[in-house]
């Protein structure tokens, strides 16, 4: 060995591997054979942080059953030990697309421990005779149970910051609710005018939107606790020891707090990526809803004299090189994007899912990129969109006002105390005449200006009619 190389071989030859690089053979391998994407395994953190939490908790099963003796063992956890904590993941460069059904990011994993482990036993990098990367780090495992294993756990985490991302912007909609509550506007559908509403209720919908949203990924996060670790290659569990499964599935969850269970038919769950598909689509409808609020943000703030100017967004950066101070929705714009995006990924997901085949889906590492791009994009999104945009919102409280006042929609509310003929009638002349509903009202004789004006308060325009006894409705 050279003072900067050092000779790995595999089945297939011999290769220079450089003396401070933790990883080998198989890993150089991959990354001859996949530049794909350009993005390497090492920008999914929390993939990296899984494989420490899976190696870690085989090597304590493979301790218990025998399989490994002490020294090993201890040394591979303690290398484990140094991914869970975020180090060396510059290590793992292998491309996040990739054939093989993951087998690359695996032997990468297997490498950088055993390596690391080595190091640690006081031996160099590449003495694999005294600790192998297949033969100990890998023991009792398979890329096929060891992978998807890892990619689930990598989504749970990233969901956890999803669901605290979702919930910091749903309780900044929940603030402007609560603002706009007394705030008068006119509300709208098919672009048409419609009844009065208050813009506190419009905001309340989104916190709905968002608080349903919640509760429909935690759903989806509860059918990735469902693990195949144990099932070796494809579901029979060969090559593990007898309890292998169990004990391995029962030291996951206590060493990564993620409450993952062992699926009760190994082989189903080796082939089966149902969940993935149930993630995405999820995360679809998260996003659709999501863009859906920011179509409206920006219907509603759009002007600022040629548009609806309901809402003002807060100004976040020049919007034109050419149009000295024009300002635009960058924020909800953003959020678009990453929407038509989650909804492609969707796309990817379903037919990976889809072209599986027998025994073991081969497609998994381009459903574990998807749906971590879709879920950390998600995430910074909805930060984003709360810091950046939603929490300084304000209200055009005189436009909105005048709108109201000057609305032919209000002889809806009119209609159950002096009925449809002569509601219409209002209407007909308002539009007609162009004069506000409540001197139209006063000028036919029907209801005095005074009357008409009681009616404009939230709590007369934006609520179920109460009835006076006789059923008569109270203006």
């Amino acid at each position: 060995m050279s003072a900067s190389y050092r000779t790995e071989h595999d089945f297939l030859g011999e290769k220079q591997i450089p003396g401070d690089a933790y990883w080998g053979v198989h890993t150089a391998r991959a990354v001859e054979n996949f530049p794909i994407s350009g993005t390497p395994v090492s920008a999914m953190p929390e993939l990296i942080r899984a494989f420490g939490y899976v190696k870690k908790a085989t090597a304590r099963a493979n301790l218990e059953l025998g399989v490994l003796d002490e020294a090993r063992v201890f040394a591979i956890m303690g290398a484990c030990e140094q991914l869970i904590s975020g180090q060396h993941h510059d290590q793992f460069v292998v491309d996040v697309i990739q054939g093989g059904a993951g087998t690359s990011t695996n032997m990468n994993a297997n490498e950088v421990i055993a390596n690391l482990a080595l190091e640690r036993m006081g031996f160099d990098k590449g003495r694999y005779d005294v600790l192998h990367p297949n033969d100990h780090v890998n023991a009792s495992q398979s890329t096929n149970d060891v992978y998807p294993t890892a990619v689930r756990l990598a989504l749970w985490f990233g969901l956890d910051r999803l669901l605290d991302s979702m919930a910091f912007l749903r309780n900044g909609f929940e603030a402007k609710a609560e603002e706009f509550k007394d705030v008068l506007k006119i509300g709208r559908t098919q672009l048409q005018d419609a009844v009065p509403m208050t813009l506190g209720q419009e905001f309340s919908t989104y916190a709905v939107m968002m608080g349903e949203d919640e509760a429909r990924v935690r759903e989806a996060r509860a059918l990735i606790q469902e693990v195949n670790l144990g099932a070796t290659a494809i579901g029979t569990g060969i090559n593990s020891p007898a309890g292998y499964a169990d004990l391995a599935c029962q030291h996951l969850a206590e060493i990564s707090g993620v409450p993952v269970i062992k699926s009760p038919n190994l082989v189903e769950a080796t082939q089966d990526t149902g969940a993935f598909v149930q993630l995405s689509g999820v995360l679809k409808r998260v996003a659709t809803k999501l863009s859906k609020t920011c179509n409206d943000l920006r219907l509603l703030s759009s002007g600022p004299q040629a548009g609806f100017g309901d809402i003002k967004l807060p100004a976040r950066q020049a919007g034109s090189s050419i149009m000295p101070g024009k300002v635009n929705p960058v924020i909800p714009e953003v959020m678009n994007q990453v929407a038509f995006e989650v909804i492609g990924n969707d796309v990817t997901v379903t037919m990976a899912s889809e072209a599986g085949q027998l025994q073991l889906n081969a497609f998994e590492p381009v459903m574990g990129w998807s749906l971590y791009k879709s879920i950390q994009h998600l995430s910074n999104a909805c930060l984003t969109l709360q810091a950046n945009c939603v929490a300084g919102i304000e209200a055009n409280h005189d436009l909105l006002a005048r709108r109201v006042r000057e609305s032919v929609t209000l002889v809806t509310a009119l209609n159950p105390i002096i009925g449809y003929e002569k509601a219409a009638l209002i209407a007909k002349t308002a539009i007609a005449t162009g004069a506000a509903i409540d001197e139209v009202a006063q000028s036919l004789g029907i209801m005095t200006r005074e009357e008409v004006e009681a009616l404009l308060v939230p709590e007369k325009l934006t609520q179920p009619l109460r009835l006076e006894a006789g059923g008569q409705g109270k203006a």
